[in-house]
């Protein structure tokens, strides 16, 4: 996990991927805070903290990790509200937060662990505060990244949305993301894991920022599809978000 946390602080700035995904996620944080500010917001699984600057821009946001080196990382983006836990036992009290969020967290937990989390992040809600949850999607695009973060189970839409049904809050959006890498993402990680036999060998590739050109021309396509995002929910991606609020 501190090699990942590692590679992520160094490719998030300026890697395609992440640059979409803020594109992605800043309209759904501003929906689910139904675009009020003063509002009290919680990140769970902050790893580096990069992500709260995003939230901050409606209220007061936190933050926690298991890892002492992802509060490193948080504190170097001179992000003081930041403590250490485990989302399946997470230290705030009851319906302290109008917003939670949790970016690609669930997709590594053990099942227990998966349904523990639901459960405490539906707690922690306001009568009518909302959840945004983004994980991996497809089995289909499991590969080598996927043995290098140690990823359990990869979502679709309706697998995603049961679980937090489950725990009592309302789907209010749930769309994939990440649309335009699904063709190239599908291709690479089949032979990914056709060359391993079945499974990919862990493989640290995709934290890797690409050459210039391609960079920004995978910018370029995910900013367009970001612009898409903002008035249709896309079929298929890479990645699920689900917007869930707590019923009032």
């Amino acid at each position: 996990m501190d090699r990942l946390l590692e590679l992520t602080y160094r490719a998030e700035r300026t890697h395609f991927w992440f640059r979409g995904f803020r594109r992605f996620v800043t309209p759904l944080i501003a929906q689910a805070a139904r675009h009020r500010t003063g509002l009290e917001l919680l990140d769970c699984g902050c790893g580096t903290g990069a992500n709260l600057a995003l939230l901050g821009r409606h209220g007061r946001a936190s933050g926690f990790d298991l890892t002492a080196r992802g509060l490193e990382f948080a504190r170097s983006h001179g992000v003081p509200r930041v403590v250490r836990a485990s989302i399946d036992a997470i230290p705030f009290r009851d319906a302290a937060f109008d917003v939670v969020t949790s970016f690609d967290v669930f997709y590594g937990l053990p099942d227990a662990a998966e349904h523990a989390a639901a459960r405490e992040i539906a707690r922690l809600l306001t009568p009518g505060g909302a959840a945004l949850i983004t994980v991996a999607a497809f089995e289909s695009l499991r590969g080598g990244h996927g043995t290098f973060t140690n990823e359990v189970r990869r979502y679709t839409a309706a697998s995603l949305s049961r679980l937090f049904t489950g725990v009592g809050l309302e789907i209010e959006r749930v769309t994939y993301t990440h649309a335009t890498l699904f063709p190239i993402l599908y291709a690479v990680r089949t032979w990914q894991r056709w060359q391993g036999g079945g499974t990919a060998a862990a493989s640290e590739g995709d934290m890797q920022v690409p050459a210039a050109p391609v960079n920004a021309a995978l910018s370029a396509a995910l900013a367009v599809e970001a612009a898409l995002l903002r008035a249709v929910d896309m079929p298929f991606g890479s990645s699920v978000a689900c917007i869930a609020r707590k019923p009032r």
